[in-house]
């Protein structure tokens, strides 16, 4: 099988069989980061341009160190030094960045659509870094790839996911994907952060954590979102902590080989406990150490020797 997409917008797009190559050429990559050196040539000569118009610790590090160590060039832009301060439109943007004739735009921005408005429009591949509330697509494959790589599979498994649900793209993603390889996800969260009709993602509804929480095999917390809200959804972060909060007490209702994710940041002592996060039951750190494989090997199936040359 030929990796044929190109560009990486959502998961939706995404046919179990393609996740499941991503996957599988993600493990492939970890393998180059344990090495004393920590680079191959599979890319040299390809540019990627990181370009970010919002703020981004783990992905934005990732997808660079990723493309370092597939030896592409990658540079880095945000909305702070793009022409975007000046009045340029994105698309503007984006057509000035394909005359540079860069193979691969990596595009974070908080407006829901963007990437697949840019893909549309330029010849390089795209792949979404988040956009708005939307999708994205690397991080619930990078969860894929952990919860794979811990349990060795996906099917049948219950996947409790907490939190914000409703101003969260990791969220919207994680909830297709699993679900679309054959995991049972199950979310909770306060009403005001339930979006209507978020069960057609295929997902079901818990009337409480403790229900959410109860059997399950993974447990993905959520922080809240406050610079997406535009209203308080909520009366304090203590209260919130009190009836949403994961703690070590309602990590004892799940299985006892439970595992336990959050996408970052963390706001400890609010939706998870220190003592939950720093426990031999997370596994934080190593979707930290995923991501960087995963997006390896996304910029390896679309721009390397993944995808069919005439594809486009």
């Amino acid at each position: 099988m030929r990796f044929t997409k190109k560009d990486i917008l959502d998961i939706e797009s995404l046919e179990p069989n393609e996740i499941s190559m991503i996957l599988d050429t993600a493990y492939g990559m970890k393998e180059i980061s344990e090495r004393a050196v920590k680079k191959v040539p599979t890319l040299r000569g390809k540019t990627i341009v990181l370009f970010f118009q919002e703020p981004s610790t783990r992905t934005k590090l990732s997808f660079d160190t990723a493309a370092k160590r597939l030896s592409a060039d990658s540079l880095s832009i945000s909305k702070s030094s793009s022409s975007i301060v000046k009045g340029e439109t994105l698309i503007d943007t984006a057509k000035n960045l394909e005359a540079m004739n860069p193979d691969v735009i990596v595009l974070r921005h908080p407006s829901s659509g963007a990437a697949h408005l840019i893909a549309k429009r330029v010849r390089a591949s795209v792949i979404n870094a988040g956009d708005g509330i939307h999708a994205h697509p690397s991080q619930a494959l990078l969860d894929m790839m952990t919860v794979r790589e811990k349990k060795g599979k996906i099917k049948g498994l219950k996947i409790s996911i907490i939190g914000d649900i409703a101003h969260s793209r990791v969220a919207r993603s994680d909830i297709t994907g699993f679900s679309k390889m054959g995991a049972h996800v199950f979310i909770c969260a306060p009403g005001t952060m339930i979006p209507m009709g978020i069960e057609n993602l295929g997902c079901t509804i818990s009337p409480n954590i403790e229900t959410c929480i109860e059997g399950a095999d993974i447990i993905m917390m959520l922080r809240i979102q406050k610079e997406r809200q535009g209203n308080i959804l909520f009366p304090t972060e203590r209260e919130y902590a009190m009836l949403y909060g994961l703690n070590k007490a309602r990590l004892n209702l799940a299985k006892k080989d439970v595992i336990v994710m959050h996408p970052g940041p963390m706001n400890r002592g609010v939706e998870i406990s220190s003592e939950v996060a720093d426990s031999e039951y997370s596994l934080i750190l190593e979707q930290v150490t995923n991501g960087v494989a995963l997006r390896m090997a996304l910029f390896y199936l679309v721009a390397g020797g993944g995808r069919h040359a005439d594809s486009d």
